[in-house]
Protein backbone atom coordinates (compact mmCIF):
# COMPACT_ATOMS: atom_id res chain seq x y z
CA UNK A 1 0.00 0.00 0.00
CA UNK A 2 1.47 3.38 -0.97
CA UNK A 3 2.06 6.25 1.44
CA UNK A 4 -0.82 8.37 0.13
CA UNK A 5 -3.35 5.61 0.84
CA UNK A 6 -1.95 5.12 4.33
CA UNK A 7 -2.14 8.86 5.01
CA UNK A 8 -5.71 9.06 3.69
CA UNK A 9 -6.77 6.17 5.92
CA UNK A 10 -5.15 7.80 8.93
CA UNK A 11 -6.97 11.08 8.26
CA UNK A 12 -10.31 9.28 7.96
CA UNK A 13 -9.78 7.48 11.26
CA UNK A 14 -8.66 10.63 13.05
CA UNK A 15 -11.60 12.68 11.77
CA UNK A 16 -14.02 10.03 13.04
CA UNK A 17 -12.39 10.05 16.46
CA UNK A 18 -12.37 13.84 16.77
CA UNK A 19 -16.06 14.08 15.91
CA UNK A 20 -16.97 11.31 18.34
CA UNK A 21 -14.86 12.69 21.17
CA UNK A 22 -16.53 16.09 20.85
CA UNK A 23 -20.00 14.53 20.88
CA UNK A 24 -19.25 12.47 24.00
CA UNK A 25 -17.86 15.33 26.06
CA UNK A 26 -21.29 16.37 27.25
CA UNK A 27 -23.39 13.66 28.85
CA UNK A 28 -26.65 15.40 29.81
CA UNK A 29 -26.28 16.96 33.26
CA UNK A 30 -28.54 16.08 36.13
CA UNK A 31 -28.15 16.78 39.82
CA UNK A 32 -29.74 13.44 40.59
CA UNK A 33 -31.79 10.79 38.86
CA UNK A 34 -35.29 12.21 38.40
CA UNK A 35 -37.11 8.89 38.14
CA UNK A 36 -36.29 5.27 38.96
CA UNK A 37 -35.14 2.94 36.22
CA UNK A 38 -36.95 -0.23 35.29
CA UNK A 39 -35.23 -3.61 35.21
CA UNK A 40 -34.55 -3.43 31.46
CA UNK A 41 -32.94 -0.01 31.77
CA UNK A 42 -30.70 -1.15 34.63
CA UNK A 43 -29.67 -4.33 32.83
CA UNK A 44 -29.11 -2.35 29.64
CA UNK A 45 -26.71 0.15 31.21
CA UNK A 46 -24.70 -2.53 32.95
CA UNK A 47 -24.55 -4.71 29.85
CA UNK A 48 -23.59 -1.87 27.51
CA UNK A 49 -20.80 -0.77 29.86
CA UNK A 50 -19.24 -4.23 29.63
CA UNK A 51 -19.86 -4.46 25.89
CA UNK A 52 -17.99 -1.19 25.36
CA UNK A 53 -15.19 -2.61 27.54
CA UNK A 54 -15.11 -5.69 25.32
CA UNK A 55 -14.61 -3.49 22.26
CA UNK A 56 -11.86 -1.52 23.99
CA UNK A 57 -10.05 -4.62 25.20
CA UNK A 58 -10.17 -6.40 21.83
CA UNK A 59 -8.88 -3.35 19.95
CA UNK A 60 -6.14 -2.67 22.49
CA UNK A 61 -5.01 -6.30 22.19
CA UNK A 62 -4.95 -6.17 18.40
CA UNK A 63 -3.03 -2.90 18.45
CA UNK A 64 -0.33 -4.61 20.50
CA UNK A 65 -0.15 -7.42 17.93
CA UNK A 66 -0.41 -5.49 14.66
CA UNK A 67 0.56 -1.91 15.52
CA UNK A 68 -2.11 -0.56 13.17
CA UNK A 69 -3.35 2.88 14.20
CA UNK A 70 -7.05 2.15 13.71
CA UNK A 71 -7.03 -0.28 16.64
CA UNK A 72 -5.41 2.22 19.00
CA UNK A 73 -7.63 5.07 17.80
CA UNK A 74 -10.88 3.18 18.19
CA UNK A 75 -9.79 1.67 21.51
CA UNK A 76 -9.44 5.26 22.74
CA UNK A 77 -12.91 6.01 21.43
CA UNK A 78 -14.32 2.95 23.22
CA UNK A 79 -12.79 4.20 26.47
CA UNK A 80 -14.81 7.38 25.97
CA UNK A 81 -17.91 5.23 25.38
CA UNK A 82 -17.26 3.42 28.65
CA UNK A 83 -16.87 6.72 30.49
CA UNK A 84 -20.18 7.99 29.12
CA UNK A 85 -22.06 4.89 30.31
CA UNK A 86 -20.19 4.96 33.64
CA UNK A 87 -21.51 8.49 34.19
CA UNK A 88 -25.03 7.10 33.92
CA UNK A 89 -24.28 4.16 36.21
CA UNK A 90 -23.04 6.60 38.83
CA UNK A 91 -25.95 8.96 38.32
CA UNK A 92 -28.48 6.22 38.97
CA UNK A 93 -26.52 4.60 41.77
CA UNK A 94 -25.92 1.35 39.88
CA UNK A 95 -23.10 -1.12 40.38
CA UNK A 96 -20.36 -1.11 37.76
CA UNK A 97 -19.88 -4.70 36.54
CA UNK A 98 -16.47 -3.81 35.09
CA UNK A 99 -15.05 -2.39 38.32
CA UNK A 100 -11.65 -3.88 39.11
CA UNK A 101 -11.61 -6.16 36.07
CA UNK A 102 -8.53 -6.16 33.87
CA UNK A 103 -8.26 -6.53 30.11
CA UNK A 104 -10.30 -9.48 28.87
CA UNK A 105 -12.18 -10.08 32.13
CA UNK A 106 -15.99 -9.76 32.16
CA UNK A 107 -18.79 -10.45 34.61
CA UNK A 108 -21.20 -11.36 31.81
CA UNK A 109 -20.40 -14.92 30.75
CA UNK A 110 -21.64 -14.40 27.21
CA UNK A 111 -19.40 -11.38 26.73
CA UNK A 112 -16.53 -13.37 28.21
CA UNK A 113 -17.10 -16.09 25.61
CA UNK A 114 -17.43 -13.54 22.81
CA UNK A 115 -14.16 -11.90 23.82
CA UNK A 116 -12.32 -15.21 23.64
CA UNK A 117 -13.90 -15.99 20.28
CA UNK A 118 -12.93 -12.62 18.77
CA UNK A 119 -9.38 -12.69 20.10
CA UNK A 120 -8.84 -16.18 18.68
CA UNK A 121 -10.24 -15.02 15.34
CA UNK A 122 -8.24 -11.83 15.15
CA UNK A 123 -4.91 -13.38 16.07
CA UNK A 124 -4.93 -15.36 12.82
CA UNK A 125 -4.22 -12.39 10.54
CA UNK A 126 -4.66 -8.65 10.15
CA UNK A 127 -7.60 -9.29 7.83
CA UNK A 128 -9.27 -11.46 10.46
CA UNK A 129 -8.65 -8.83 13.15
CA UNK A 130 -10.25 -6.07 11.06
CA UNK A 131 -13.24 -8.33 10.40
CA UNK A 132 -13.49 -9.04 14.13
CA UNK A 133 -13.58 -5.29 14.68
CA UNK A 134 -16.39 -4.98 12.19
CA UNK A 135 -18.29 -7.78 13.92
CA UNK A 136 -18.02 -5.98 17.26
CA UNK A 137 -19.46 -2.80 15.77
CA UNK A 138 -22.31 -4.68 14.09
CA UNK A 139 -23.19 -6.38 17.39
CA UNK A 140 -22.96 -3.05 19.18
CA UNK A 141 -25.35 -1.46 16.68
CA UNK A 142 -27.89 -4.22 17.18
CA UNK A 143 -27.64 -4.07 20.96
CA UNK A 144 -27.85 -0.28 21.14
CA UNK A 145 -30.91 -0.31 18.90
CA UNK A 146 -32.53 -2.82 21.22
CA UNK A 147 -31.59 -0.91 24.37
CA UNK A 148 -32.95 2.32 22.94
CA UNK A 149 -36.31 0.62 22.59
CA UNK A 150 -36.39 -0.21 26.32
CA UNK A 151 -35.98 3.29 27.77
CA UNK A 152 -37.71 6.65 27.73
CA UNK A 153 -35.06 8.32 29.93
CA UNK A 154 -33.73 11.30 27.98
CA UNK A 155 -30.16 11.09 29.30
CA UNK A 156 -29.87 7.37 28.61
CA UNK A 157 -31.32 7.76 25.12
CA UNK A 158 -28.89 10.57 24.35
CA UNK A 159 -25.87 8.53 25.39
CA UNK A 160 -27.04 5.43 23.52
CA UNK A 161 -27.68 7.50 20.41
CA UNK A 162 -24.19 8.97 20.52
CA UNK A 163 -22.68 5.53 21.01
CA UNK A 164 -24.72 4.26 18.09
CA UNK A 165 -23.39 7.05 15.90
CA UNK A 166 -19.89 6.08 16.98
CA UNK A 167 -20.47 2.44 16.05
CA UNK A 168 -21.67 3.46 12.59
CA UNK A 169 -18.46 5.43 12.12
CA UNK A 170 -16.29 2.65 13.48
CA UNK A 171 -17.88 0.09 11.17
CA UNK A 172 -17.21 2.34 8.18
CA UNK A 173 -13.61 2.76 9.33
CA UNK A 174 -13.01 -0.97 9.66
CA UNK A 175 -14.55 -1.63 6.24
CA UNK A 176 -12.43 1.09 4.65
CA UNK A 177 -9.24 -0.06 6.36
CA UNK A 178 -9.83 -3.68 5.34
CA UNK A 179 -10.09 -2.56 1.72
CA UNK A 180 -6.99 -0.36 1.89
CA UNK A 181 -4.84 -2.86 3.78
CA UNK A 182 -5.85 -6.11 2.10
CA UNK A 183 -7.96 -5.30 -0.97
CA UNK A 184 -10.87 -7.28 0.53
CA UNK A 185 -14.42 -5.96 0.55
CA UNK A 186 -15.99 -6.21 4.00
CA UNK A 187 -19.10 -8.36 4.18
CA UNK A 188 -21.63 -7.86 7.01
CA UNK A 189 -21.63 -10.63 9.59
CA UNK A 190 -24.67 -9.74 11.72
CA UNK A 191 -26.52 -6.91 9.98
CA UNK A 192 -28.67 -7.56 6.95
CA UNK A 193 -27.17 -6.41 3.66
CA UNK A 194 -29.55 -3.49 3.12
CA UNK A 195 -28.97 -2.04 6.58
CA UNK A 196 -25.21 -2.45 6.21
CA UNK A 197 -25.17 -0.66 2.86
CA UNK A 198 -27.20 2.20 4.33
CA UNK A 199 -24.64 2.60 7.11
CA UNK A 200 -21.69 2.44 4.73
CA UNK A 201 -23.32 5.04 2.49
CA UNK A 202 -23.86 7.28 5.50
CA UNK A 203 -27.51 7.86 4.59
CA UNK A 204 -29.14 6.69 7.81
CA UNK A 205 -29.16 9.94 9.75
CA UNK A 206 -26.74 12.35 11.42
CA UNK A 207 -23.12 11.12 11.62
CA UNK A 208 -24.37 7.78 10.34
CA UNK A 209 -27.68 8.16 12.12
CA UNK A 210 -29.60 6.64 14.94
CA UNK A 211 -33.01 6.28 13.41
CA UNK A 212 -34.98 3.13 12.84
CA UNK A 213 -36.25 0.46 15.14
CA UNK A 214 -34.46 -2.73 15.99
CA UNK A 215 -36.97 -4.57 13.84
CA UNK A 216 -35.40 -2.89 10.82
CA UNK A 217 -32.06 -4.45 11.65
CA UNK A 218 -31.18 -8.03 10.88
CA UNK A 219 -30.42 -10.44 13.68
CA UNK A 220 -33.51 -10.11 15.84
CA UNK A 221 -33.83 -9.61 19.56
CA UNK A 222 -31.12 -10.58 22.01
CA UNK A 223 -33.44 -11.55 24.83
CA UNK A 224 -33.91 -15.13 23.70
CA UNK A 225 -30.14 -15.70 23.60
CA UNK A 226 -27.18 -13.89 22.11
CA UNK A 227 -26.91 -13.55 18.35
CA UNK A 228 -23.26 -14.60 18.07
Amino acid sequence: MNASKKFRTMLINLSVLVALALSLLAVPHAAAATSPLNADEIAGLQFMHEEEKLAHDVYATFYQQYGLAIFNNIATSEAAHMAAVKTLLDRYGLADPAAGNGVGVFENVELQALYSQLIAQGRQSLSAALKAGGAIEEIDILDLKERLATTTQADIRQVYTRLLDGSYNHLRSFANTLKVQTGEVYQPQYLDAATYQTIIAGTNGRRGGSGGSSSAIGGGSTRGGRRW
